[in-house]
């Protein structure tokens, strides 16, 4: 049972506040191997993107947090998972605000909602944040400021101080071509907020992530930070293999570039070894959807002659797909000096693979002993108690207790 487990909802909010410690870890100038990184904080348990989660997230032992970046319409860089800020703060509750609903075209897909670049930073100030996910716990939204990544950027250095750890960010650049389309190109004013606190340098505690390509081509020829390549996909086919529907088939600038070449490619041009020696152009690592390393597939496992709710819970989802057997993209990357973080590891037990008999632990654990480099959890405390019985040798298969 994980630390938080055993605290319970109430610890939570305890540990939010900063009343426990973070795990004692001496201050180095290396990373520790594999990291753990907070997605969005520690997004499984806070609203998202908030300093309270992010702060929760390295009180759990994660050596990262990640702030997804989006711009004001006064060009200050603020962590929201989306521009579309309807699903993640109280903005739609705000009868001062209720002009600014309309429709927006997000990397070529229309969306309703409130925009961040319709709002400047003193009004995103006013709003508070909400958990976007139903499931996860509801009693903390509308408490908590939508932050600034100068602000995570101070808390996190000041937790690094306090608990004498190396700690860092990993900023994404969200929809870096939408940005730059309404004048607010992100990659510059992320480069400023580094340079002020000493951080835009190859061995500070950062890494610059995107789905798209060239602005992180054009951040590589600006900074010596570490890079990594985001690959997605849409969705696991039944059979395991990855679907590729738009707006998830390839990066929004090659789409919009009408380059051939380009719109011939799919994210999954990253996973292949032309694709990786062309990463190692530009950057430092790759951050694949976790299925281009390990997926699962559909089966008929309870022998009854049909594929769907295979532990007979009622429900079809991941509990009732099997693990297929795991890529070698990791030792591809590897032998090219790419770093690998994939992405997102979650609890709840609908997204675990039958393999893992409901223990999110056992995932992490494969995912560690297939030698990824770090990877992004919404329970930070569950990838480092995974670490801990890597450190210990504890490993058995997937289904290990």
């Amino acid at each position: 049972m994980t630390r938080l487990r055993m605290l319970g909802l109430t610890g939570v909010l305890v540990v939010a506040f900063g009343a426990l410690a973070g795990p004692a870890l001496a201050t180095t100038g290396e990373d520790r191997n594999p990291l753990v990184i907070g997605h969005r904080g520690a997004s499984g348990y806070l609203p998202e993107h908030t300093l309270q989660s992010y702060a929760l997230a390295i009180d759990l032992g994660a050596d990262y947090v990640e702030p997804d970046l989006v711009a004001t319409k006064d060009g200050v860089l603020i962590a929201r998972h989306e521009p579309n800020i309807v699903n993640t703060t109280d903005v739609a509750s705000r009868p001062e605000f209720a002009d600014r609903k309309r429709k927006m075209m997000v990397d070529g897909v229309e969306e309703e909602g409130f925009f961040a670049s319709d709002f400047t930073l003193a009004e995103i100030k006013t709003l508070r944040a909400v958990q976007p996910l139903a499931e996860r716990p509801q009693q903390f939204n509308g408490r908590f400021e939508i932050p600034t990544l100068r602000e995570v950027i101070a808390l996190v250095k000041r937790k690094a101080r306090m608990a004498h750890r190396r700690l860092g960010i990993y900023p994404e650049t969200k929809h870096p071509t939408y940005h730059q389309d309404l004048g607010l190109a992100l990659e510059r004013r992320l480069l400023r907020e580094l340079r002020r606190v000493g951080w835009n340098r190859r061995s500070a505690p950062v890494f610059i992530q995107s789905f798209e390509q060239a602005n992180l081509r054009e951040l590589n020829r600006l900074t010596s930070v570490r890079l990594v390549q985001l690959v997605d996909a849409n969705d696991v086919k039944p059979d395991g293999t990855l679907d590729f529907t738009a707006p998830y088939d390839r990066p929004y600038d090659f789409t919009k570039s009408g380059d051939p070449a380009l719109l011939a490619r799919q994210f999954s041009f990253f996973a292949t070894d032309e694709g990786l020696d062309e990463v190692k152009t530009y950057a430092d690592g790759i951050g694949p959807w976790k299925p281009y390393i390990l997926a699962s597939a559909a089966t008929d496992r309870n022998g009854d002659g049909t594929v769907g709710d295979e532990n007979g819970d009622g429900l079809t989802n991941e509990t009732d797909r099997s693990l297929l057997r795991p890529t070698d993209l990791v030792d591809r990357a590897h032998a090219r000096g790419l770093l690998v973080h994939p992405y997102t590891f979650r609890d709840e037990q609908r997204r675990l693979a039958g393999d893992y008999r409901g223990n999110p632990v056992n995932e992490i654990l494969r995912f560690y002993e297939l030698g990824v480099d770090g990877l992004f959890a919404d329970f930070p405390d569950t990838a480092f108690a995974a670490r801990e019985l890597l450190a210990l040798g504890s490993i058995g298969g997937p289904g290990t207790p």
